[in-house]
Parts: C-alpha cells; sequence; structure tokens
C-alpha cells in the first residue's frame, strides 16, 4: 500500500477499535462516575465554569475533560457512550499523530510501527475506551513535549517543516495550557522537568531562546487563564486555595487503597503495555546522537516513573504518560531491526514469550474462573469478593477462547519477529488489538456485573423517585451518576449519622457492603430491602 494512505488507515482502525460498544458496560467506581457525574452536573445545574460533585464544590480537578463530557452528553445523552466517547475521539487522533512524527523523525514505517504499538498494546489501547481524563491528559502534554523538542536546535526537521520558532512555541504553549487545564499544575511539570534532564544531558547548553521561551509561557498562562483566572474574578481565590492544598496532598500522603511499594509502577507498565513495554527495554538507557528525540522519550519516561514511584498515592494510569515513551522506544527497537542496525535478541524473544504468556494465561483463566467459580469461592477469605462471585451471569462457555488464540497468535507472531520483524510487529499489534476489542465487549461486562451490576441496577431502579439514596460504610459515586441525582441538596444527606437516626424527610435507602453490614442490621431505625451479591439494601423506618 502506498504510505500516502496509510493515515486513512490508522484512523479508520482507531475508529473500528475505538468507538463501538462504549456503553456495553456501566461506568466503573469511582472515577469512570466521578468524571462522568462532573459532566452530567454541569448540563442539570448550567454552571459549566466551576466542577461539582453532589452539586458541591468538587476541587480536585479543572474542568476541561468535563467539558468534552458535557459536549459528548449534549450529542448522544447522559450515558456510558457519551461519557466515553471523547477519549475515543482522542484515540484515534493519538494514533494519526504518531504516524505522523514517526513518519517526520525517520520514515513512514516508523510511524506505522509507532501507531500500531500503541493502538496493540493492553492499558494504551483499554484506557482509551475509558472515561478516565489521563488519556486526553497525556495527549496533550505529549504533543506539548512535540512542539517543545521542535524549538530545540537538535532536531533534523527543516525549519519550513517545523513552521518556525514562535508557530512551535505558541503551539507547545497551547498544549501545555490545555494538560494544565485538564488535570492541573502536574501538566506543566512533568514537561518541565523533563526539558530539565535533556538540558542536563546536553551539558547545560542552551536548548530554548528566551524568546521562544517567553512565548510558550505566555501563551500557556493565557490558555489556563480561561478558567483559572475567570474563577478568581467571579468567585475570589477559595476554589483555587483548595485545589492547590489538594494537589500537595495529593502528592505527598497516600490515599487511602492507594499506597504502593516504590516498584509499583514498573511492574504495571511491564505488564499493563505489554508488547511494547517488553520491546522499550532495550532503549531505556540509551542516548544515541542520530535519534535527536530518543534522549526526550527516555527522559520523559524517567520523569514520570520516578516521579509517580516517589509519590505515596500509587494508581495505575498516574505513569500512564509512559506509554508514549514507552511505544516510541518500542518502535525505534523495530525499526533498527528492519533496517538491519541491530540484531534481534535471543532475551527478547523470551521475555516477549514469558510475559505474554503469563498474561495469555490470565486472560484465558478470568472466563473460565467466572463460569466455575465454586471451586474458587472455597480459597476466598473475603465475605465480600465470595457474594460477589455468586452475582448470576450468563456466559457462553466460549469466552475463554479470546484469551487463548490470542495467546497462540502471541506465539506464532514472537517467533517470526527475527525473521521478517515488520510483518510479525504487525500481526502482533493486530492480534492484540482484536483481543482487546472482543475481551472489552464481552468479557469485562460480566466482570462489571460480578463487582458492581448489583448495586448500579438497584441505583437505576430509584430514578425519577422522590427518596434520598446513599451508600454508608464505604465511598462511591455510582449513587449520584445512576440515580440521577438532581438539585437542591439537602447538605445533612452527606452526614450518615443523619442517614441512619436523623429525621430524615424522605424514605430513604441505604446500601452497605456485606463485610460491614452487621452493625447496620442492630440498627433499630433499619429494615433490610434485600441482600444481594455482596451488597444489603435498608431502608428508613
Amino acid at each position: 500500500m502506498n504510505s500516502r494512505y496509510f493515515p486513512i488507515l490508522i484512523a479508520v482502525l482507531g475508529m473500528v477499535f475505538f468507538l463501538p460498544f462504549l456503553g456495553r458496560v456501566h461506568l466503573f467506581d469511582w472515577d469512570e462516575i466521578n468524571f462522568a457525574e462532573s459532566a452530567r452536573e454541569m448540563l442539570v445545574s448550567g454552571n459549566y465554569a466551576r466542577v461539582q460533585i453532589n452539586f458541591q464544590p468538587f476541587w480536585q480537578k479543572p474542568p476541561l475533560f468535563f467539558w468534552l463530557q458535557a459536549g459528548a452528553m449534549h450529542l448522544f445523552g447522559v450515558n456510558e457512550y457519551a461519557a466515553r466517547f471523547p477519549n475515543a475521539v482522542i484515540g484515534v487522533t493519538t494514533l494519526v499523530v504518531l504516524f505522523g512524527i514517526g513518519r517526520r523523525l525517520h520514515d513512514a514505517r516508523f510511524g506505522l510501527l509507532w501507531a500500531l504499538g500503541y493502538l496493540g498494546s493492553i492499558t494504551p489501547h483499554f484506557y482509551f475506551k475509558t472515561a478516565i481524563i489521563d488519556p486526553t491528559f497525556n495527549f496533550f502534554i505529549f504533543v506539548g513535549v512535540w512542539f517543545l523538542y521542535n524549538l530545540t536546535p537538535q532536531p533534523p526537521l527543516l525549519r519550513k517543516e517545523r513552521g518556525g520558532v514562535n508557530r512551535d512555541a505558541v503551539l507547545a504553549g497551547l498544549f501545555l495550557g490545555l494538560a494544565v487545564l485538564t488535570k492541573g499544575p502536574v501538566g506543566a511539570m512533568l514537561p518541565g522537568l523533563t526539558l530539565g534532564v535533556v538540558w542536563t544531558l546536553n551539558r547545560f547548553r542552551p536548548l530554548l531562546s528566551w524568546k521562544a521561551l517567553g512565548v510558550m509561557v505566555l501563551v500557556g498562562l493565557v490558555v489556563t487563564s480561561a478558567w483559572f483566572g475567570l474563577e478568581v474574578i467571579q468567585n475570589g481565590p477559595w476554589f483555587l486555595v483548595e485545589f492547590f492544598k489538594y494537589q500537595i496532598v495529593l502528592l505527598t500522603t497516600p490515599d487511602a487503597g492507594h499506597e504502593q511499594p516504590f516498584y509499583y509502577h514498573f511492574l504495571v507498565l511491564l505488564l499493563g503495555a505489554f508488547p511494547v513495554s517488553v520491546l522499550a527495554v532495550r532503549y531505556l538507557a540509551r542516548f544515541r546522537a542520530d535519534a535527536p528525540f530518543l534522549p526526550w522519550m527516555v527522559a520523559l519516561f524517567w520523569v514520570v516513573m520516578i516521579v509517580f514511584s516517589l509519590v505515596r498515592t500509587k494508581i495505575v494510569h498516574y505513569s500512564s504518560l509512559a506509554w508514549f515513551p514507552v511505544s516510541y522506544l518500542a518502535a525505534y527497537h523495530l525499526h533498527q531491526v528492519i533496517t538491519r542496525q541491530v540484531r534481534w535478541s535471543r532475551a527478547t524473544t523470551v521475555s516477549l514469550l514469558v510475559v505474554g504468556g503469563l498474561l495469555g494465561l490470565v486472560l484465558t483463566a478470568a472466563p473460565l474462573v467466572g463460569m466455575h467459580k465454586d471451586v474458587l469461592i472455597p480459597y476466598i477469605n473475603d465475605p465480600f469478593a465470595v457474594a460477589n462471585l455468586e452475582a448470576k451471569v450468563s456466559w457462553g462457555g466460549w469466552e475463554w477462547l479470546i484469551g487463548a488464540l490470542w495467546l497462540v497468535a502471541l506465539v506464532a507472531c514472537v517467533l517470526r519477529l527475527r525473521q521478517d520483524p515488520l510483518r510479525a510487529a504487525t500481526g502482533l499489534f493486530l492480534s492484540t488489538a482484536t483481543m482487546l476489542f472482543f475481551y472489552a465487549s464481552v468479557v469485562v461486562p460480566k466482570i462489571e456485573q460480578i463487582v458492581q451490576g448489583t448495586v448500579i441496577e438497584f441505583y437505576q431502579s430509584k430514578q425519577g423517585q422522590d427518596v434520598y439514596v446513599e451508600p454508608i460504610g464505604y465511598k462511591s459515586y455510582a449513587q449520584y451518576f445512576y440515580f440521577q441525582k438532581k438539585p437542591p441538596i439537602n447538605p445533612r444527606t452527606t452526614d450518615e449519622n443523619y442517614l441512619l437516626n436523623g429525621p430524615v424527610d424522605k424514605p430513604t435507602f441505604l446500601i452497605a457492603k456485606i463485610n460491614n453490614a452487621d452493625d447496620y442490621r442492630k440498627n433499630p431505625n433499619l429494615e433490610v430491602v434485600k441482600e444481594e451479591n455482596g451488597f444489603v439494601f435498608f431502608k428508613r423506618r
């Protein structure tokens, strides 16, 4: 195929893999529901300037991603598809951008490998089908870093290809400003640290002119002021003070259930970003004069991994920005093999087979466990997990084949990488993307039904009723989105003691997990409505 058609091919692949079936599964508690609820409350309240949860100020995130979700909800309605649609569009855009940058840096073959590598790796692919902020946030940072790179003396691109210092500075400031508007100051901090590392590697030789730096910073400030400045003018500094206090707390203290060991993100990246994670290992500490963009990607990788390994709260998507440099380094490795600059390593073959084999077995086993859960239950000590597994889920009996067939394709492609690296890598990436497509649309909805389907359906059954519906004894956002809560909000409903013992003015339904339900059973104000799949549903007397 003529390489000029590659962008169209990549865009079509992105649309085929990312856009269908986004609404096939409920949003997952916490983050997916949290973000979608903020967007829903913008529509309900008509207030797009301030982020809210339960129609109260929510200072953890800026509003840009919620604006995108709210726009999708205007188009598709308030539902899961709309909540996930912005990331799916960003996913298609990301693949096309990676191809374009790869072609400029090397050639069309490199761009194709980079785009397919991102499409055909597990967590990078899967996150474009979610309603989580990070894919959009990471895209803005990466594109900002690309234009920042273009401002430095190293790029081998002609000035007419790069658009000039002013244009690159404006675009760098624009995209980094959008990153800050998406998730906060870390959107500027990570590129800044990356620039600092590259500057150090260049022995402190100047990388940017003062003019370019000034233009970039000015544009970034203008973009971020579209919300930060307007918020201060309209409502004073309180909201922003709380926002920045939260950012500091997030970096310095562990969130409940999210404190993990230092190596957590390295392990998550190795398994989650397979297969590009394994393919990238060879170049994670290399700096080559013939590839000026490579040091930037290595620097970005280590900045992300070290910063988020030091942060006390560790969640999978915190280090997801590293997927960009890892996928670049994987494509670089393959390109070097294809162009006979390096030889294929037997160690890479073994690593791909071991890590991929482990993942393939897990993906194959998960549906089998769901079908034969009685075998597993005696070995589980958590009563909530046991009760979850008792959920009635309809398995077809063939779902395990998704993982098993991928495992066969994985072995076949990996064993061909030495002889025919381009076709074998393409086959590996496309087979992984195909497996993820079917797994997300067939298996994940059944897993979601097990872990939260019962409580979500209860919230949905109460939509439109003039009642209170709240969880007790655990934190959740599901009651807001799936009950479709509307203002005005009784502020006392955030007080569990009021819900249990106070003079409630509406019928009140309270949901507890089975682990801590016994104390609530003893409360004379509560009666059990039903108990199902790990959740106990109470009603106030």
